[in-house]
């Protein structure tokens, strides 16, 4: 008898809890409850099992409710899937009659496209010189192509002239430095490694003449109030003047596009919520549709990502469609993951606005792009230029300060010697639909990672195949409303930048590509350059140690012209050496005094927390450049360096590993760094004590990154500069009423925690949802069907940590498979089994879907 009454609790709380998970009230639950356990206790004669009692609540529900009314064909377990899931629909109504089951859509009806790599005069992207062209037919005119030329007119001789000037500013200055600094050697007759040395020296030179002129370009644009060219300027409108009183075409329809990578699902979906309440303030949500494009494999985060999608998408008010796909064969990555999208549904769309996971942008400014491109027919692209937000660590917080203070004036710059040659950056900017299918597929490289296969840096190679087919590119440099996040720490951001390093050595191959324009193979050269001039720098230190090892060792040569009577006495130079390292400071330091001079112009540095406060502000951030500048110097020569030797970088999502750096992390990627910088000023103290002090600065750095990559990944930290006032900036002070909603959606835990695999197994709803979603009917072999039932039995021997995650991706794509775990796992009687699953006496110990 005590057993029996063992097991009638036993199976009365597992009852109760099955209901309760179903989003069933608690009158309602008892009832049913009791019903079940009356029918069961009548038919044995010792009590109820779990597995029994559980099989009743199907048949209870199969047979007493109207909607689980079944065709004949139908079993009673489909019957019950299609149950759950219109309980599961109805979870967030407190009362009322069961809706019918509607399937939500999870993408709208296709319209397929082609989008094949466009061919310029015979020859595809990349491909050899000797390719011909497959139509001996002369190419077509192209009408539309004659009214951008002429459009282009209208900037292009501007451009042309701001490019020969800046050329010239940074060509000449270059050429002198490298001049001069031979001119400070001590020497008259100088050996390879002193014109090594120069050489190094007067590129770098070069390369930061350009930053420099670029900041004093901005600068001015900045201080007059704008440029006439700029592409939100209203007098440039092509259609109506009056860009921003326009009307709204009903159907120009643009998509939100958001390719995700096993990205923080929380994170992900606040955002685009947040994005979704701004389009309806500014009651433009009719003409948006949202897609998240998801290239996930790790079946936690895409569980989550269909569960919290089909949350938001029952909850959702009326208006512009929110859609999720993720693609199950990662071709070409985020590019590929676009491309699908425009194969599959770009024709019903005019315009897309490309995001990043981490990418906010408020309604107005989204409606104002789809505005500027409605008056600007000739564009196929415009970039905004996104601030970084939500920084917590003090190295973001570090970046997020250059950012809003510096990013400005640069973005202005940028624009002035650009126009409308700017590059793309894969996010924050919206795409004329059509040319892009037609003119920005890409295709694969010939030959072996790093420099062949799939193209990384796609962004730039994109703009430059639009502006090839006579579409311009332009930047919104003054254009707010624009967000982003940045990495949390100095591992996360060389992470990045491992991967964006290969992407831009590739475009070694793309240099010479016909038809590019001449500013977008410079683009080409400018994103090389970027990495490249690291291992410049590096090279430059090399040469200089071996210059100072020289001179220690072997001493000057008093007779190194040959037979002379009188030696060659060595001269020393301070005031020229003065001289260049003073205009190196100058190159340095200026564009961050212009910066906060304009900052201090605008509103006395009130949008910096005041004048004193954002001066010690400028003077932090000037530190902490100086001491990671050596850093990233270390792993950009390295980035370099393995590419060059023939590795290749994987691709490697955003998920939630922004997380603090651990000291055994650090010691992993900085202990040869460290080693080495030591051990290399070392010997040149040892060697030339004098030459000691000239490198401390970059030794010292390098000594010091550990201890520096470790506590400025700290939270702690970072909040601890924002409460004394370090480092602050007016998205802080004063946010946004998107990012406010960012940070409320984030607070309320609206958009789904970590739930995964286990929840889409045991809570009935979100089980449902994937049975329903799940790929289907598919009919298998039967030894396909074996090899699934195997999985099913390892599963509920050995719970969730049995499967690895490919097999519980191929469980989540098996809408019968799904059913089946699902029914036996609420059935196990085996207290340690269930317990695996999270089912604690009769409770499960988990998040339940739709609540």
């Amino acid at each position: 008898m005590e057993r029996a009454l063992l097991d009638w609790s036993g199976a009365r709380n597992r009852v109760r809890s099955y209901l309760q998970a179903l989003g069933l009230e608690d009158p309602e639950v008892e009832r049913s409850a009791g019903r079940i356990l009356e029918r069961v206790l009548v038919r044995e004669s010792l009590g109820p099992a779990v597995s029994d009692a559980v099989d009743e609540v199907t048949r209870l529900l199969v047979e007493e409710h109207p909607l689980a009314s079944r065709s004949p064909s139908e079993s009673i377990d489909d019957t019950f899937v299609r149950w759950r899931f219109a309980a599961w629909q109805r979870a967030h109504v407190p009362a009322g009659p069961m809706p019918e089951p509607t399937v939500l859509a999870p993408t709208p009806p296709l319209t397929r496209s082609t989008m094949a790599p466009d061919r310029f005069r015979g020859r595809r992207l990349g491909g050899p010189r000797h390719e011909a062209d497959p139509s001996s037919a002369p190419r077509p005119t192209d009408p539309e192509r004659e009214v951008r030329r002429r459009s282009r007119r209208a900037w292009n001789r501007t451009g042309h002239l701001r490019r020969g000037i800046l050329t010239t500013l940074v060509l000449v200055p270059a050429v002198a430095a490298g001049i001069g600094f031979l001119g400070t050697l001590p020497a008259r007759v100088w050996l390879p490694a002193e014109i090594a040395v120069a050489v190094f020296f007067g590129l770098l030179f070069g390369w930061i003449s350009l930053g420099f002129w670029t900041a004093v370009f901005g600068f001015f644009v900045q201080l007059r109030g704008g440029d006439g060219f700029a592409i939100t300027h209203s007098t440039h409108s092509t259609h109506d003047p009056r860009i921003d009183d326009a009307p709204r075409d009903p159907a120009c329809r643009t998509a939100l596009v958001v390719p995700v990578c096993d990205e923080s699902v929380a994170r992900v979906f606040a955002g685009l919520r947040a994005m979704r309440e701004s389009l309806a303030d500014a009651g433009a949500e009719q003409t948006f549709d949202l897609f998240i494009l998801s290239d996930s494999v790790d079946p936690e985060i895409a569980s989550d990502e269909l569960t919290a999608w089909a949350e938001w998408r029952r909850d959702a008010l009326p208006g512009g469609g929110i859609y999720y796909r993720r693609r199950r064969v990662r071709a070409k990555r985020k590019s590929g993951n676009i491309a699908d999208f425009c194969r599959r549904f770009g024709r019903q769309y005019r315009y897309m606005i490309v995001l990043d996971a981490d990418s906010v942008m408020s309604g107005e400014t989204l409606v104002r792009l789809v505005r500027l491109m409605e008056s600007h027919p000739d564009v196929g692209i415009i970039q905004t230029a996104p601030r970084i937000i939500r920084a917590r660590s003090l190295f973001a917080r570090v970046q997020q300060f250059a950012s809003r203070l510096y990013g400005p004036m640069f973005a202005a710059g940028l624009h002035y010697w650009q126009l409308g040659d700017c590059p793309y950056w894969g996010h924050n900017a919206i795409l004329r639909v059509q040319p892009f299918m037609k003119h920005g597929a890409l295709p694969r490289l010939a030959g072996k990672p790093p420099f062949g296969g799939e193209i990384l840096s796609h962004d730039f190679v994109e703009a430059a195949l639009l502006g090839r087919a006579g579409w311009s590119v332009w930047l919104a440099f003054d254009l707010t409303g624009s967000y982003e996040e940045a990495p949390e720490s100095l591992l996360e951001e060389m992470k990045r930048d491992q991967r964006w390093c290969q992407g831009n050595l590739q475009h070694l191959r793309l240099l010479f590509t016909q038809g590019l324009a001449p500013m977008h193979r410079a683009l080409f050269l400018n994103g090389i350059f970027s990495y490249v001039s690291a291992a410049l720098w590096l090279g430059f230190l090399a040469a200089s140690t071996a210059e100072a090892a020289l001179w220690a060792l072997v001493g000057p040569d008093y007779f190194a012209a040959g037979r002379s009577l009188f030696p060659t006495w060595p001269v020393w130079r301070p005031e020229r050496v003065g001289a260049l390292l003073g205009a190196v400071a100058i190159l340095l330091f200026l564009p961050k005094v212009l910066a906060t001079l304009l900052a201090l112009k605008a509103d006395g540095g009130a949008s910096f927390g005041g004048g004193a406060r954002l001066l010690r502000s400028v003077l932090a951030e000037c530190v902490a450049s100086a001491l990671l500048a050596p850093v990233r110097m270390a792993f950009y020569s390295r980035f370099v360096l393995r590419n060059l030797l023939g590795h290749a970088v994987g691709w490697v999502g955003g998920a939630d590993e922004q997380g603090e750096t651990t000291w055994r992390r650090a010691a992993r990627y900085h202990g040869l760094d460290v080693f080495t910088a030591a051990v290399w000023a070392s010997g040149v103290y040892w060697l030339e004590p004098a030459a000691f002090w000239w490198l401390t600065p970059v030794a010292g750095a390098l000594v010091l990154s550990l201890p520096l990559s470790v506590w400025t990944s700290r939270a702690a930290l970072g909040l601890r500069a924002r409460s004394a006032g370090w480092l602050l900036t007016s998205d802080e002070s004063k946010p946004s009423p998107v990012i406010e909603r960012l940070e409320a959606e984030l607070a309320a835990g609206t958009n789904g925690g970590r739930r995964g695999f286990r929840e889409v197994v045991v809570d009935p709803g979100c089980n449902a949802l994937h049975s329903v979603h799940a790929r289907g009917p598919r009919r298998f072999s039967p030894g396909v069907r074996a090899a699934r039932a195997e999985l099913v039995e390892r599963a509920l021997t050995g719970g969730p940590s049995a499967l690895d995650a490919g097999e519980k991706r191929t469980l989540l794509t098996d809408a019968a498979s799904l059913a089946e775990i699902h029914r036996r796992v609420w059935r196990l009687e085996d207290p340690e089994r269930a317990s695996r699953w999270g089912l604690v006496d009769g409770q499960p110990k988990l998040t339940s879907a739709g609540k």
